[in-house]
Parts: C-alpha cells; sequence; structure tokens
C-alpha cells in the first residue's frame, strides 16, 4: 500500500525510495513505507497552492470544515486501538500511553470543531465617517508547511492539522521519518471524513531529502515546525529569504520549584513524572528540579529510592511504567551527555548507565537518571538530554529561585510547588515561561495557548492563537460614498 498523499490519492515515491521502521524497544521491523524525495514534495507542494488558490477548501463555510473535524475526531476514536498500536511500536511507548495520546488528539480535533461559528469573525471599526465601512477580517494564510517530531508524533501533528483545516488554509505534512505510522493513519482517518483533493498532503522522509521546499519555496505561507532549537533555527533562515511566516516549538530546559512549605509528598510524586514520564522524551520535561535547600536531602533521597524501583519495559508490558528511548542515536546522545554532567562535577545518584536486564537487552533503553549537586552553570543544566535525566540544583531565597530558574535560554514550561497562594502567584509571574503549573506539572487543555519564551519558539498552539496561526488579518473600507477628493483639482 503507498504512503504519500498527494493531490487526494495515495501513491509511492516517484524515486522508488523506502524505508525500513524498527520498534525501538526491542529492535524488531515494524513495517516498511515510502520515502519520498524533493519531486514528491514539489507535487505535494503543488497540490496545495491549486487547492488553496481555486477556492474549493477556502470557501467551504466554516461550519461545515468545522463538521468535517468532528468526523476526523469520531473516526480517530473509532480507530484508537489501531492508532495507539502503531505509534507505541514506533516509538516504543508504552501502549497504554500512547492511547491516552489519542485521546488527547481526538480532544484537539472536537476543541476545533466546535469554533466553527467563529473562525472568519468579523471586528468592526468605527472609521468616524458615517459613509464608510471599516471592518476586519480574517481569510486563510494559504499553503502551510507542518514538521512534525517523533516524540509525539500523532499528538504534534493534530495540533497543527486542525487548526489549519479549520482556518480553510492547506496543508503539506511530514512527519519524523523514524516515526510515521500513526500519522499515515491520521491522514487516511482526513481523507475518510471527506477532505477535498489537494487541501490535505503527506510526504515522509529525511530532511535534507524531502524537507527543502518546506521552507524554501515561495509558494509555502508558513512553516510551522516542532522540533530542536539547531533545525529550528535553520528553518527560520531558510524561510527569511520568502518571508514566510514561521511558527516554532523547540524544546526546553524546564525548572520544577519546590519551596519548603509544599505537599512534599505530591512535590515529589510530580517530580517523578515530570521527568520520567515518555523516558523523559517530552518537550516540557521537568527536567530541572530546584528545591529549597533546607527539604533537599529528603526530597532528592526519595526521588532516588523510587526512580531505582520503575520498571522499563516494551509497549506491550503491562506492568511497564516506561519504555524505551527513540532511537540508538537518541540513546548514545542521552549517554554522552550524563557523561559531561559527570566531568563537570555533577553527583550521579542512581541510573546513569542501560539497564542490566536480558529481558531489555535488544533496545534501547536507559535507567532513570539523577544528577545531584548541579550548578546552574553546568552543560547539563543548560541544555536538555531529551532523556530520562533529571538535575537537581538547590536554593535559599524565593528571589534565588526565581534567578536560577531563569537562568537558560529556554522558556517553555516550568512548575512551582508551594502552599503560599501569594507566593505562587508571584513566581509564576515572574518565570519567563509560556506555561506555569502550580502544585501540578504535565497537565494541558486544547483551549489553552502552548508555546515559549525565549529560544523555546515563537508562535502558540492550540487555543484562539493557535486557530490564528492558520489566518491572515485584512482591512476592508468600504465607503458607500464615493466622490472626488479634490486633492489635485
Amino acid at each position: 500500500m503507498a504512503d504519500l498523499y498527494l493531490d487526494g490519492a495515495w501513491v509511492g515515491a516517484a524515486a522508488g525510495g523506502r524505508r525500513t521502521i524498527v520498534c525501538p524497544a526491542d529492535g524488531t521491523t515494524v513495517g516498511e513505507v515510502d520515502e519520498a524525495d524533493e519531486t514528491d514534495t514539489l507535487r505535494a507542494v503543488d497540490a496545495a497552492r491549486r487547492a488553496a488558490d481555486d477556492g474549493r477548501w477556502r470557501d467551504t463555510p466554516p461550519t461545515e470544515r468545522a463538521a468535517l473535524l468532528g468526523r476526523v475526531a469520531d473516526l480517530l476514536e473509532r480507530d484508537t486501538d489501531e492508532i495507539a498500536r502503531a505509534e507505541a511500536l514506533d516509538t516504543g511507548k508504552r501502549f497504554e500511553e500512547a492511547k491516552l495520546d489519542v485521546a488527547d488528539v481526538v480532544s484537539v480535533f472536537r476543541f476545533y470543531a466546535g469554533k466553527g461559528e467563529e473562525v472568519e469573525r468579523v471586528r468592526e471599526v468605527d472609521p468616524g465617517q458615517p459613509h464608510v465601512r471599516s471592518r476586519v477580517v480574517r481569510e486563510p494564510i494559504g499553503v502551510c508547511s507542518l514538521i512534525t517530531p517523533w516524540n509525539y508524533p500523532l499528538l504534534q501533528a493534530s495540533w497543527k492539522v486542525a487548526p489549519c483545516l479549520l482556518a480553510g488554509s492547506t496543508f503539506v505534512l511530514k512527519p519524523s521519518e523514524i516515526t510515521p505510522h500513526s500519522t499515515i493513519l491520521m491522514v487516511r482517518a482526513i481523507e475518510e471524513a471527506g477532505v477535498p483533493a489537494g487541501v490535505a498532503n503527506l510526504v515522509l522522509g529525511t530532511g535534507p531529502g524531502c524537507a527543502g521546499p518546506l521552507s524554501t519555496d515561495p509558494r509555502v505561507d508558513l512553516v510551522s515546525f516542532t522540533g530542536s532549537l539547531a533545525v529550528g533555527k535553520h528553518l527560520m533562515k531558510q524561510s527569511a529569504d520568502t518571508v514566510k511566516r514561521v511558527a516554532l516549538e523547540l524544546g526546553g530546559k524546564n525548572p520544577n520549584i519546590v519551596f519548603a512549605d509544599a505537599d512534599r509528598e505530591a512535590a515529589i510524586d510530580n517530580a517523578m513524572t515530570a521527568v520520567f514520564l515518555h523516558s523523559g522524551q517530552v518537550c516540557s520535561a521537568g527536567a530541572r528540579l530546584l528545591v529549597e535547600e533546607s527539604i533537599a536531602e529528603e526530597v532528592v533521597d526519595t526521588i532516588v529510592e523510587r526512580a531505582g524501583a520503575i520498571r522499563m519495559g516494551p509497549p506491550f508490558d503491562e506492568d511497564a511504567q516506561t519504555g524505551s528511548l527513540t532511537s540508538a542515536e537518541h540513546l548514545k546522545k542521552v549517554e554522552d551527555y550524563v557523561a559531561t554532567g559527570l566531568a563537570e562535577g555533577a553527583r550521579l545518584r542512581c541510573g546513569g548507565a542501560r539497564p542490566d536486564d536480558e529481558r531489555l537487552a535488544s533496545g534501547y533503553y536507559y535507567l532513570p537518571t539523577v544528577l545531584d549537586r548541579c550548578s546552574v552553570d553546568m552543560h547539563v543544566v543548560q541544555e536538555e538530554s531529551f532523556g530520562p535525566v533529571l538535575t537537581v540544583e538547590t536554593f535559599r531565597t524565593e528571589e534565588e529561585a526565581v534567578r536560577l530558574a531563569n537562568a537558560t535560554r529556554y522558556g517553555l514550561a516550568g512548575a512551582v510547588w508551594t502552599g503560599d497562594p501569594e507566593r505562587a502567584r508571584r513566581v509564576a509571574r515572574a518565570l519567563r515561561l509560556g506555561t506555569v503549573w502550580v502544585n501540578d506539572y504535565h497537565p494541558y487543555v486544547a483551549p489553552a495557548e502552548w508555546g515559549g519564551h525565549k529560544q523555546s519558539g515563537i508562535g502558540r498552539e492550540l487555543g484562539e492563537l493557535g486557530l490564528e496561526e492558520y489566518q491572515e488579518t485584512k482591512h476592508v473600507w468600504e465607503n458607500t460614498e464615493p466622490a472626488p477628493t479634490g486633492w489635485f483639482s
């Protein structure tokens, strides 16, 4: 079965390229998919541009576009087990966790499906002249390049695809080359829901091989990317020549601040989830624990004890609590990261190695790791590992906690744990982060915007602003009593 979706048809790669997808949990082959090159991507851009220009989707009433999103949500919900299985096998995450991801994807499509009446809202502006109607309208931006990562392939795609379709824009979607299967299934659901040909297009392949036109082609109006800072910077540069709009979510080094007056048990439990969920392969992972000095020993000792008891395993091991890393290359990166931290003087409290467990020997597993006695100038504090690695810093005052938390180039998310509501509000306001949780970690909802400050990115996904990324603003001035100005009489 062909895997590229171009102009309303499933086709193979023009040059016959194929890629084998391997499950990182055990090294078994998941399947083979078509691998596109620049020729296929240019065909996809052609199709998306024609569909944007001839109005087949733009002129579809917003309520009908919203209804299609509702049908997509129903189809994804119907096929939850199949989609979750595909994502679990591609990524190595637990099957139960993948099912929760599908539920989150369904909620995103349903949120935007409920926005049909609001998409093309008109804002009337008082022009100060009775014979003039002045209004500001929102229209589809046009052709959108949507480039998504390997850690949450389907979820990150839904954050882009749903608002793009609702806005009346068209797209070319390129998921990570190593985790494509759940995205293929989502596009099949979009096709089944009745999207017109050319509106939705899917290419699979490596960045250098097929992604070039997604940022350089002048027919593309917007590039939306989730992934690494280095690739995000590259895409900004590539997009600059044609002055495209760029929306970037580039990860973070997220502080989790625990004050001495916090609910100790809840803070410790959530600190574990914050960093070890999905083996730390989460852009908002709470990988920096900032803990008040007076309670640091107790908190860290407890986390170390519990981290040592985390059971790792493949997707369908019902007793597993977390899975593998997503590739051999990423495992090596995490190993090098920890080695750097130890060379800098961090104290290894647990983990720091691959598991000594025969049943995990064929997968890319790395033990939950805690690096204690870290300082803010260390590489392991400044840069993300994107793995199950927690760095620990201590502080004495509220001001010091805020200063440390803000002392990286990232600003995606973080949390503050305290029993003092006033302190919580002060600290939340002072943190330069796109999302701040108070006495919690990780939850998000589709109606609330998501994105970063500083080098964690630009633009927003989800919520009202997530829709506006895929729209352009136009001012329409209508003079109902035209007359000569007499200026050059």
